[in-house]
């Protein structure tokens, strides 16, 4: 393994076209122990692509919480183990965070490897300004969604949300109240997939598309953010 004795190694799967995987995440998911995965079932297809066998342990949103103890005992005890997610990198509205920080607190070291992740790709593909930006994530469901929708409004970064083809249409008719119908967005999906596409225009455009179509697949909203006086001027 890593001359660093990394015990716990966050591994990026490709957001779609299973291609992206890199050399290197290859490398390590064939040199761990064992590897913790969000889906096994959909980590499987991954794997099998590239001929990795290796025991999977079922980690996600539901049981991170009970696992994290007894997978930090065993990264201790002198096991190495790489942590996927279904697509993209681990922590990212994903799970990950609170096995990271129990490993952090017990002195094991981590390494998170460079890799794919929806939002960069959907940034770029905006052509808004990439260089400063806030990325929220998906929102709140229902409590505190109104009151952040609101302060995201005043945002002058570019703002990344991630949303879900089930939700993508009340999200951006919610959107429109406080940041404007002329607010210029951008709404990215199955990115690097066959049927990748990004569409462009207002708030008001981009909700009227997705109220009609109801798209499919995993989706990247891209706001531009609001014009400070100087910029208006």
């Amino acid at each position: 393994m890593n001359t660093r004795d990394v015990r716990l190694f966050l591994v990026p799967t490709p957001i779609g076209n299973l291609g992206d995987m890199t050399y290197r995440a290859v490398e390590v998911l064939r040199g761990v122990d064992f590897i913790l995965a969000e889906d096994t079932r959909t980590s499987q297809v991954l794997l099998s692509r590239y001929s990795i066998s290796k025991p999977l342990v079922s980690h996600h949103k539901f049981n991170e919480h009970k696992a994290v103890q007894s997978i930090v005992a065993r990264l201790a005890a002198g096991e190495h183990a790489a942590l996927i997610t279904d697509a993209g990198t681990p922590s990212i509205s994903d799970p990950g965070f609170l096995l990271t920080r129990a490993c952090i607190r017990e002195g094991i070291e981590i390494e998170c490897l460079p890799g794919a992740t929806a939002l960069i790709p959907a940034l770029v593909n905006s052509g808004f300004p990439s260089d400063r930006f806030v990325f929220e994530g998906f929102l709140p469901v229902k409590k505190g969604r109104q009151t952040r929708i609101k302060e995201l409004a005043s945002e002058e970064r570019t703002v990344i949300l991630y949303e879900s083809p089930m939700r993508i249409a009340r999200t951006l008719a919610q959107l429109i109240p406080e940041f404007g119908p002329e607010r210029r967005c951008s709404v990215s999906r199955e990115l690097s997939k066959i049927h990748e596409e990004t569409l462009r225009g207002t708030l008001t455009e981009l909700s009227a598309w997705a109220t009609a179509k109801t798209p499919k697949g995993e989706i990247v909203i891209i706001i531009e953010g609001k014009k400070s006086r100087k910029g208006e001027e």
